[in-house]
């Protein structure tokens, strides 16, 4: 069991105390990340970007996210342990969401599954929550629907756009979701719905007033060849160390500095 829990980071959103978060998808990171003090450690799907060269996270299987799943359970054991339900593991139907998040779960070692989409995937996650697979949702940008969106773009621009993603983040806090990730959304619309839900929120472009931050790591240290995305920062500009650009983020997410303007859309 990790020393951060759900009802930590609940606590933590009503206290008003920021949650920070990375991605990690090996031993060695894993154990800097939670040796540095964050709170969540998402093994996210990204790491069919960042670690294997692909153009988009679709590729990545569900047997890849459970093997690196476990090489971070063996180095994160006091961060809260996230794992992305990667494209078609869960979108069948309820029953193949349930076989693979209890394979993430029992194989990979995670604590909550994330998976991707709003009303549509509600019943879903209810499936998920009443079998006691803890789920944390993500809206806004969603990186397996990539295609469909025509690229990656922001999201909730326009007023339907917008009302869209409430209604969404609301029918998953309905459902039983415990976190939920907004991408890609302006700030003002993130702020709203962190204010509306009971849930913490984790944003990641999506403004300063989500209940928590997320980046990519591979972004965050300035390592990832490709051009980074607007929202994120090369945290080890300045530093001397990998470890001490992991704490700058760390500090700079809970004292309300980042992100800043430059970085919401």
């Amino acid at each position: 069991m990790s020393d951060i829990t759900l009802n930590t980071l609940e606590k933590m959103k009503h206290d008003g105390d920021k949650i920070a978060a990375l991605t990690a998808y090996d031993y060695s990171f894993a154990s800097l990340l939670d040796r540095a003090g964050i709170d969540i450690v998402l093994i996210g799907d990204s790491l069919g970007m960042v670690m294997q060269g692909h153009e988009s996270t679709l590729p990545v299987s569900l047997e890849e996210m459970i093997y690196h799943s476990l090489c971070v359970t063996r180095g994160a054991r006091r961060a809260l342990r996230v794992g992305d339900l990667p494209f078609m593991s869960y979108q069948g139907s309820r029953e193949l969401a349930l076989e693979s998040a209890g394979r993430m779960m029992k194989e990979g070692g995670v604590q909550v599954v994330k998976l991707e989409g709003g009303e549509v995937m509600a019943d879903t996650v209810r499936f998920l929550v009443e079998r006691g697979v803890p789920v944390c949702g993500h809206l806004g940008l969603v990186p397996q629907s990539v295609h469909q969106l025509g690229g990656y773009r922001v999201q909730g621009k326009d007023k339907s756009g917008a009302n869209q993603i409430r209604n969404d983040a609301l029918a998953l806090q309905q459902a039983g979701a415990r976190l939920l990730v907004l991408e890609a959304v302006p700030a003002d619309l993130a702020k709203t719905i962190s204010v509306e839900l009971e849930i913490p929120t984790i944003g990641i472009g999506a403004g300063p007033d989500c209940d928590g931050q997320v980046l990519v790591l591979q972004d965050m240290l300035g390592i990832y060849p490709k051009p980074s995305p607007k929202f994120s920062r090369n945290f080890m500009a300045g530093a001397d160390s990998v470890e001490a650009a992991i704490k700058a983020y760390i500090q700079a997410v809970k004292s309300g500095e980042f992100p800043s303007a430059e970085h919401c859309f």
